[in-house]
Protein backbone atom coordinates (compact mmCIF):
# COMPACT_ATOMS: atom_id res chain seq x y z
CA UNK A 1 0.00 0.00 0.00
CA UNK A 2 2.71 2.81 0.89
CA UNK A 3 5.14 1.09 -1.78
CA UNK A 4 7.87 0.69 1.16
CA UNK A 5 10.37 -1.14 -1.49
CA UNK A 6 10.07 1.48 -4.40
CA UNK A 7 10.79 4.29 -2.02
CA UNK A 8 13.70 1.94 -1.13
CA UNK A 9 12.99 2.23 3.16
CA UNK A 10 11.46 -0.33 5.50
CA UNK A 11 8.93 -0.83 8.11
CA UNK A 12 10.91 0.18 11.05
CA UNK A 13 12.62 3.18 10.06
CA UNK A 14 8.90 4.85 8.76
CA UNK A 15 7.60 4.08 12.08
CA UNK A 16 11.15 5.66 13.88
CA UNK A 17 10.42 8.48 11.44
CA UNK A 18 6.96 8.77 12.42
CA UNK A 19 7.84 8.60 16.60
CA UNK A 20 10.21 11.29 15.34
CA UNK A 21 7.86 13.44 13.66
CA UNK A 22 5.47 13.24 16.43
CA UNK A 23 7.97 14.64 19.44
CA UNK A 24 8.59 17.27 17.49
CA UNK A 25 5.46 18.46 16.71
CA UNK A 26 3.22 16.97 20.01
CA UNK A 27 3.80 20.38 21.35
CA UNK A 28 0.77 21.42 19.65
CA UNK A 29 -1.53 19.97 22.01
CA UNK A 30 -0.38 21.62 24.63
CA UNK A 31 0.11 25.00 22.90
CA UNK A 32 -2.81 25.33 20.92
CA UNK A 33 -5.07 25.08 23.40
CA UNK A 34 -3.71 27.54 25.58
CA UNK A 35 -3.66 30.01 22.77
CA UNK A 36 -7.57 29.59 21.82
CA UNK A 37 -8.21 29.45 25.80
CA UNK A 38 -7.84 32.97 25.80
CA UNK A 39 -10.56 33.41 23.04
CA UNK A 40 -12.87 31.76 25.51
CA UNK A 41 -12.70 28.13 23.86
CA UNK A 42 -13.06 25.85 26.89
CA UNK A 43 -9.53 23.93 27.33
CA UNK A 44 -10.74 20.42 26.48
CA UNK A 45 -13.05 21.26 23.50
CA UNK A 46 -9.50 22.87 21.89
CA UNK A 47 -7.52 19.93 23.31
CA UNK A 48 -9.38 17.50 21.48
CA UNK A 49 -10.33 19.51 18.05
CA UNK A 50 -6.59 19.52 17.62
CA UNK A 51 -6.38 16.03 18.11
CA UNK A 52 -9.05 14.78 16.22
CA UNK A 53 -7.87 17.74 12.76
CA UNK A 54 -4.61 16.21 13.25
CA UNK A 55 -5.31 12.43 12.76
CA UNK A 56 -7.74 13.35 10.16
CA UNK A 57 -5.46 15.36 7.69
CA UNK A 58 -2.35 13.10 8.90
CA UNK A 59 -4.38 9.98 7.89
CA UNK A 60 -6.12 11.46 4.96
CA UNK A 61 -1.91 12.45 3.85
CA UNK A 62 -0.86 9.22 4.32
CA UNK A 63 -4.15 7.15 2.83
CA UNK A 64 -4.24 9.56 -0.35
CA UNK A 65 -1.34 11.41 -1.10
CA UNK A 66 1.36 8.32 0.39
CA UNK A 67 3.65 11.31 1.85
CA UNK A 68 5.59 11.14 5.50
CA UNK A 69 3.75 14.76 6.06
CA UNK A 70 2.04 15.37 9.08
CA UNK A 71 -1.21 18.03 9.24
CA UNK A 72 -1.88 20.17 12.63
CA UNK A 73 -4.03 23.05 13.72
CA UNK A 74 -0.96 26.03 12.13
CA UNK A 75 1.20 28.03 14.27
CA UNK A 76 0.03 32.12 13.90
CA UNK A 77 -3.31 30.88 12.76
CA UNK A 78 -4.33 30.13 15.80
CA UNK A 79 -2.85 33.73 17.05
CA UNK A 80 -5.05 35.55 14.71
CA UNK A 81 -8.08 33.35 15.26
CA UNK A 82 -7.42 34.85 18.97
CA UNK A 83 -6.42 37.63 19.32
CA UNK A 84 -7.28 39.48 15.85
CA UNK A 85 -10.81 37.86 14.97
CA UNK A 86 -12.27 37.21 18.45
CA UNK A 87 -10.20 39.49 20.68
CA UNK A 88 -10.42 42.59 18.58
CA UNK A 89 -14.09 42.59 17.69
CA UNK A 90 -16.35 42.54 20.92
CA UNK A 91 -19.38 41.59 18.99
CA UNK A 92 -17.32 38.34 17.56
CA UNK A 93 -17.26 35.33 19.66
CA UNK A 94 -15.58 32.52 18.80
CA UNK A 95 -18.30 30.34 17.55
CA UNK A 96 -19.25 32.78 14.83
CA UNK A 97 -15.12 32.68 14.71
CA UNK A 98 -14.74 29.06 13.44
CA UNK A 99 -17.61 29.72 11.15
CA UNK A 100 -15.23 32.20 9.46
CA UNK A 101 -12.83 28.65 9.51
CA UNK A 102 -15.17 26.50 8.58
CA UNK A 103 -16.00 28.70 5.42
CA UNK A 104 -12.49 29.18 4.54
CA UNK A 105 -11.96 25.28 4.80
CA UNK A 106 -14.90 24.76 2.56
CA UNK A 107 -13.25 27.33 0.01
CA UNK A 108 -9.58 25.59 0.33
CA UNK A 109 -11.54 22.07 -0.61
CA UNK A 110 -12.73 23.92 -3.44
CA UNK A 111 -9.68 25.73 -4.38
CA UNK A 112 -7.99 22.25 -4.09
CA UNK A 113 -10.01 20.31 -6.68
CA UNK A 114 -9.80 22.98 -9.29
CA UNK A 115 -7.12 24.75 -11.18
CA UNK A 116 -7.56 28.28 -9.48
CA UNK A 117 -5.28 26.98 -6.38
CA UNK A 118 -2.81 27.39 -8.94
CA UNK A 119 -3.68 30.86 -10.58
CA UNK A 120 -3.71 32.08 -6.76
CA UNK A 121 -0.32 30.51 -5.54
CA UNK A 122 1.28 32.48 -8.94
CA UNK A 123 -0.32 35.41 -8.31
CA UNK A 124 0.74 36.56 -5.03
CA UNK A 125 4.09 38.27 -5.58
CA UNK A 126 6.42 36.13 -3.75
CA UNK A 127 8.07 39.37 -1.28
CA UNK A 128 4.38 39.19 -0.13
CA UNK A 129 4.23 35.73 1.18
CA UNK A 130 7.57 35.67 2.71
CA UNK A 131 6.61 39.22 4.20
CA UNK A 132 3.93 37.20 5.35
CA UNK A 133 5.22 34.08 6.94
CA UNK A 134 7.99 36.82 8.91
CA UNK A 135 5.11 39.15 9.75
CA UNK A 136 3.06 35.80 11.56
CA UNK A 137 6.49 34.78 13.08
CA UNK A 138 7.08 38.35 14.45
CA UNK A 139 3.91 38.21 15.91
CA UNK A 140 3.40 34.78 17.51
CA UNK A 141 7.22 35.61 19.42
CA UNK A 142 5.83 39.16 20.60
CA UNK A 143 2.43 37.09 22.12
CA UNK A 144 4.74 34.61 23.73
CA UNK A 145 7.09 37.38 25.49
CA UNK A 146 3.75 38.88 26.51
CA UNK A 147 2.16 36.08 28.38
CA UNK A 148 5.18 35.49 30.55
CA UNK A 149 5.69 38.74 31.46
CA UNK A 150 9.10 39.81 29.56
CA UNK A 151 7.24 42.53 28.09
CA UNK A 152 4.81 44.45 29.06
CA UNK A 153 2.47 47.64 28.61
CA UNK A 154 4.24 50.99 29.03
CA UNK A 155 2.12 53.90 29.04
CA UNK A 156 4.11 56.09 26.90
CA UNK A 157 6.18 53.53 24.06
CA UNK A 158 3.17 50.88 24.75
CA UNK A 159 5.54 48.11 25.30
CA UNK A 160 8.60 47.84 28.10
CA UNK A 161 10.32 45.31 29.47
CA UNK A 162 9.15 43.23 32.44
CA UNK A 163 9.80 41.97 36.13
CA UNK A 164 12.93 39.09 34.82
CA UNK A 165 12.99 38.57 38.53
CA UNK A 166 9.00 37.30 38.31
CA UNK A 167 8.70 33.41 38.64
CA UNK A 168 6.99 33.24 35.29
CA UNK A 169 9.93 35.69 33.46
CA UNK A 170 12.98 33.36 34.93
CA UNK A 171 11.07 30.24 34.14
CA UNK A 172 10.48 30.82 30.50
CA UNK A 173 14.35 31.88 29.99
CA UNK A 174 15.07 28.55 31.19
CA UNK A 175 13.03 26.83 28.94
CA UNK A 176 14.42 29.22 26.13
CA UNK A 177 18.17 28.32 26.49
CA UNK A 178 17.18 24.47 27.51
CA UNK A 179 15.56 24.35 24.17
CA UNK A 180 17.83 26.43 22.21
CA UNK A 181 21.00 24.40 23.30
CA UNK A 182 18.87 21.29 22.45
CA UNK A 183 18.31 22.76 18.93
CA UNK A 184 21.93 23.85 18.49
CA UNK A 185 22.94 19.83 19.24
CA UNK A 186 20.75 18.98 16.79
CA UNK A 187 18.21 16.79 19.19
CA UNK A 188 15.19 15.26 17.82
CA UNK A 189 12.30 16.68 19.75
CA UNK A 190 13.99 19.34 21.06
CA UNK A 191 10.92 22.01 21.60
CA UNK A 192 8.92 19.18 23.14
CA UNK A 193 12.02 18.30 25.44
CA UNK A 194 12.50 21.56 26.15
CA UNK A 195 8.73 21.33 27.12
CA UNK A 196 9.33 18.51 29.35
CA UNK A 197 12.46 19.64 31.14
CA UNK A 198 10.45 23.36 31.64
CA UNK A 199 7.54 21.45 33.03
CA UNK A 200 9.81 19.58 35.46
CA UNK A 201 11.67 22.81 36.88
CA UNK A 202 8.11 24.22 36.94
CA UNK A 203 7.19 21.18 39.42
CA UNK A 204 10.25 21.08 41.60
CA UNK A 205 9.59 24.72 42.38
CA UNK A 206 5.84 24.66 43.01
CA UNK A 207 4.48 26.43 40.04
CA UNK A 208 3.42 23.20 38.28
CA UNK A 209 0.77 20.90 40.06
CA UNK A 210 -0.87 17.77 39.11
CA UNK A 211 -4.57 18.38 40.72
CA UNK A 212 -6.74 16.23 38.24
CA UNK A 213 -4.21 13.41 37.62
CA UNK A 214 -2.56 12.65 34.41
CA UNK A 215 -4.85 10.78 32.54
CA UNK A 216 -8.57 10.36 31.37
CA UNK A 217 -11.27 9.63 28.74
CA UNK A 218 -11.33 11.64 25.98
CA UNK A 219 -14.47 13.99 25.95
CA UNK A 220 -15.78 17.17 23.97
CA UNK A 221 -17.85 19.03 26.80
CA UNK A 222 -19.38 21.32 23.66
CA UNK A 223 -19.81 18.84 21.16
CA UNK A 224 -20.23 19.93 17.37
CA UNK A 225 -19.37 23.71 17.24
CA UNK A 226 -20.20 23.98 13.53
CA UNK A 227 -23.73 21.49 13.23
CA UNK A 228 -25.26 23.63 10.08
CA UNK A 229 -22.88 24.39 7.38
CA UNK A 230 -25.43 27.03 6.62
CA UNK A 231 -25.40 28.47 9.41
CA UNK A 232 -21.98 29.04 9.71
CA UNK A 233 -22.17 30.67 6.44
CA UNK A 234 -25.01 33.10 7.23
CA UNK A 235 -22.18 34.02 10.85
CA UNK A 236 -20.10 35.14 7.91
CA UNK A 237 -22.22 37.04 6.10
CA UNK A 238 -24.03 38.46 9.05
CA UNK A 239 -20.73 39.73 10.67
CA UNK A 240 -19.29 40.56 7.50
CA UNK A 241 -16.16 38.27 8.28
CA UNK A 242 -14.88 38.33 3.99
CA UNK A 243 -11.39 39.50 4.73
CA UNK A 244 -11.23 36.98 7.63
CA UNK A 245 -12.00 34.30 5.93
CA UNK A 246 -9.95 35.37 2.99
CA UNK A 247 -6.78 35.94 5.72
CA UNK A 248 -7.80 31.99 6.97
CA UNK A 249 -7.26 30.94 3.02
CA UNK A 250 -4.66 32.67 2.26
CA UNK A 251 -2.02 31.81 4.77
CA UNK A 252 -3.46 28.30 5.29
CA UNK A 253 -2.54 27.68 1.08
CA UNK A 254 0.72 29.22 0.69
CA UNK A 255 2.21 27.62 4.07
CA UNK A 256 0.37 24.35 3.45
CA UNK A 257 1.82 24.68 0.19
CA UNK A 258 5.33 25.76 1.25
CA UNK A 259 5.18 23.24 3.56
CA UNK A 260 4.55 20.43 1.43
CA UNK A 261 7.12 21.00 -1.56
CA UNK A 262 10.25 21.66 1.29
CA UNK A 263 9.42 18.56 2.90
CA UNK A 264 8.90 16.56 -0.76
CA UNK A 265 11.84 18.07 -2.35
CA UNK A 266 14.00 16.89 1.02
CA UNK A 267 12.63 13.48 0.72
CA UNK A 268 13.49 13.10 -2.80
CA UNK A 269 10.27 12.59 -3.77
CA UNK A 270 9.73 15.85 -6.33
CA UNK A 271 9.17 14.82 -10.26
CA UNK A 272 11.46 18.37 -11.42
CA UNK A 273 8.78 21.47 -10.39
CA UNK A 274 6.42 19.02 -9.73
CA UNK A 275 5.05 17.37 -6.77
CA UNK A 276 3.32 14.08 -7.23
CA UNK A 277 -0.09 13.79 -5.87
CA UNK A 278 -0.67 17.24 -5.31
CA UNK A 279 -4.19 17.58 -5.25
CA UNK A 280 -4.75 14.93 -2.59
CA UNK A 281 -2.01 16.43 -0.25
CA UNK A 282 -4.33 19.87 -0.29
CA UNK A 283 -6.89 18.03 0.11
CA UNK A 284 -5.79 17.04 3.86
CA UNK A 285 -5.01 20.01 4.71
CA UNK A 286 -8.30 21.51 3.64
CA UNK A 287 -10.35 18.48 4.97
CA UNK A 288 -8.64 18.62 7.97
CA UNK A 289 -8.98 22.71 8.32
CA UNK A 290 -12.76 21.88 7.67
CA UNK A 291 -13.33 19.13 10.32
CA UNK A 292 -11.35 20.92 12.74
CA UNK A 293 -13.71 24.03 12.89
CA UNK A 294 -16.50 21.92 13.50
CA UNK A 295 -14.92 20.43 16.49
CA UNK A 296 -13.64 23.73 17.55
CA UNK A 297 -9.89 24.49 16.50
CA UNK A 298 -8.36 27.25 14.27
CA UNK A 299 -7.08 26.48 10.59
CA UNK A 300 -4.41 23.27 10.24
CA UNK A 301 -1.23 23.60 8.12
CA UNK A 302 1.71 20.75 7.10
CA UNK A 303 3.83 21.40 9.58
CA UNK A 304 7.60 21.68 8.77
CA UNK A 305 8.80 19.69 11.57
CA UNK A 306 7.59 16.85 9.30
CA UNK A 307 11.54 17.24 7.92
CA UNK A 308 12.98 16.20 11.24
CA UNK A 309 11.05 12.70 10.47
CA UNK A 310 12.14 12.49 6.67
CA UNK A 311 15.79 13.25 8.18
CA UNK A 312 15.18 9.76 10.08
CA UNK A 313 14.69 8.16 7.04
CA UNK A 314 10.87 8.55 6.34
CA UNK A 315 9.68 8.49 3.04
CA UNK A 316 6.14 7.21 3.02
CA UNK A 317 2.30 7.66 4.02
CA UNK A 318 3.44 4.64 6.60
CA UNK A 319 5.31 7.94 8.88
CA UNK A 320 2.35 9.94 8.40
CA UNK A 321 -0.08 6.82 9.98
CA UNK A 322 2.66 6.39 12.83
CA UNK A 323 2.05 9.94 14.06
CA UNK A 324 -1.51 9.56 13.31
CA UNK A 325 -1.69 6.23 15.64
CA UNK A 326 0.32 8.13 18.45
CA UNK A 327 -1.96 11.73 18.47
CA UNK A 328 -4.98 9.23 19.08
CA UNK A 329 -2.75 7.81 22.32
CA UNK A 330 -1.94 11.20 23.82
CA UNK A 331 -6.00 11.80 23.55
CA UNK A 332 -6.20 9.83 26.85
CA UNK A 333 -3.44 12.62 28.48
CA UNK A 334 -5.63 15.48 28.68
CA UNK A 335 -5.78 16.53 32.64
CA UNK A 336 -1.72 16.12 32.25
CA UNK A 337 -1.90 18.66 28.80
CA UNK A 338 -3.89 20.88 30.92
CA UNK A 339 -1.98 21.80 33.78
CA UNK A 340 0.60 21.89 31.87
CA UNK A 341 -0.92 24.47 30.16
CA UNK A 342 -1.61 26.86 32.93
CA UNK A 343 2.05 27.34 33.27
CA UNK A 344 2.64 29.92 30.27
CA UNK A 345 6.39 29.97 30.43
CA UNK A 346 6.37 25.75 29.44
CA UNK A 347 4.64 26.78 25.84
CA UNK A 348 6.20 30.44 25.66
CA UNK A 349 9.70 29.30 24.61
CA UNK A 350 8.47 27.33 21.75
CA UNK A 351 6.29 30.19 20.57
CA UNK A 352 9.43 32.22 20.45
CA UNK A 353 11.47 30.04 18.85
CA UNK A 354 9.06 28.70 16.18
CA UNK A 355 8.60 32.48 15.57
CA UNK A 356 12.53 33.00 14.96
CA UNK A 357 12.34 29.61 12.73
CA UNK A 358 9.43 31.82 10.79
CA UNK A 359 11.26 35.06 10.46
CA UNK A 360 13.72 33.01 8.01
CA UNK A 361 11.94 33.93 5.56
CA UNK A 362 13.26 37.99 4.96
CA UNK A 363 16.20 36.40 3.58
CA UNK A 364 14.49 35.87 0.44
CA UNK A 365 12.77 39.82 0.00
CA UNK A 366 14.71 42.09 -2.33
CA UNK A 367 15.44 44.83 0.18
CA UNK A 368 17.27 46.62 -2.76
CA UNK A 369 14.13 47.09 -4.69
CA UNK A 370 11.59 49.38 -3.04
CA UNK A 371 9.16 48.14 -4.87
CA UNK A 372 9.64 44.78 -3.82
CA UNK A 373 11.20 45.39 -0.16
CA UNK A 374 8.95 47.88 1.47
CA UNK A 375 5.29 46.34 1.04
CA UNK A 376 6.72 43.30 2.64
CA UNK A 377 8.38 45.09 5.48
CA UNK A 378 4.71 46.92 6.20
CA UNK A 379 3.69 43.47 6.56
CA UNK A 380 6.07 42.35 8.98
CA UNK A 381 5.67 45.45 10.80
CA UNK A 382 2.03 45.79 11.00
CA UNK A 383 1.09 42.16 11.61
CA UNK A 384 2.69 42.55 15.91
CA UNK A 385 2.03 46.15 15.97
CA UNK A 386 -2.06 45.99 15.04
CA UNK A 387 -2.21 42.83 16.71
CA UNK A 388 -3.65 41.55 13.20
CA UNK A 389 -2.65 39.17 10.48
CA UNK A 390 -5.45 40.00 8.21
CA UNK A 391 -3.97 44.25 8.66
CA UNK A 392 -0.83 43.20 7.58
CA UNK A 393 -1.87 41.58 4.72
CA UNK A 394 -4.18 44.02 3.54
CA UNK A 395 -1.53 46.63 3.77
CA UNK A 396 0.87 44.79 1.91
CA UNK A 397 -1.60 43.88 -0.78
CA UNK A 398 -2.46 47.67 -1.31
CA UNK A 399 0.73 49.06 -1.43
CA UNK A 400 2.59 46.46 -3.61
CA UNK A 401 0.39 47.43 -6.87
CA UNK A 402 0.55 51.10 -5.89
CA UNK A 403 4.12 51.07 -5.96
CA UNK A 404 4.76 49.09 -9.10
CA UNK A 405 2.27 51.27 -11.18
CA UNK A 406 4.47 54.43 -9.60
CA UNK A 407 7.74 52.77 -10.79
CA UNK A 408 6.50 52.16 -14.21
CA UNK A 409 6.01 48.35 -13.14
CA UNK A 410 2.21 47.94 -13.69
CA UNK A 411 2.42 45.03 -16.33
CA UNK A 412 4.71 42.96 -13.31
CA UNK A 413 1.69 42.71 -11.19
CA UNK A 414 -1.25 39.64 -11.86
CA UNK A 415 -4.69 41.53 -12.41
CA UNK A 416 -5.47 39.08 -9.16
CA UNK A 417 -3.58 41.08 -6.76
CA UNK A 418 -5.26 44.77 -8.15
CA UNK A 419 -8.44 43.06 -7.23
CA UNK A 420 -6.91 42.23 -3.62
CA UNK A 421 -5.80 45.50 -3.65
CA UNK A 422 -9.41 47.58 -4.23
CA UNK A 423 -10.95 44.63 -1.71
CA UNK A 424 -8.87 45.03 0.98
CA UNK A 425 -8.91 48.79 0.64
CA UNK A 426 -12.65 49.22 0.86
CA UNK A 427 -12.29 46.29 3.69
CA UNK A 428 -9.89 48.97 5.65
CA UNK A 429 -11.66 52.53 4.54
CA UNK A 430 -15.26 51.47 4.38
CA UNK A 431 -15.80 48.11 7.15
CA UNK A 432 -15.01 47.85 10.65
CA UNK A 433 -11.89 45.73 11.98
Amino acid sequence: MFKLSEYRTNIKTEIIAGLTTFLTMVYIVVVNPVILSDAGVPFQQVFMATIIATVVGTLWMSLFANYPIAIAPGMGLNAYFTYSVVGSHGNISYEVAFSSVFVAGILFVILSLTPLRHKLIEAIPESLKHGITAGIGLFIAFIGLRLTGIIKAHPQNLVALGDLHAPSAWLTLIGLAVTLILMSLRVNGALFIGMIITGAVAYFTGQLKFDQGIAAMPSLPKGLIIANPFTAIGDVVQYGLYAVVFSFLLVTIFDTTGTMIGVAQQAGLMKGKTMPRARQALLADSVATTVGAIFGTSPTSAYIESSAGVAAGGRTGLTALTVAILFVLSAFFAPLVSAVSGISAITAPSLIIVGSLMMGSIARIQWDELDEAFPAFLIILSMPLTSSIATGIALGFISYPLLKVTRGKWREVHPLVYIFAVLFFYQLAFLPH
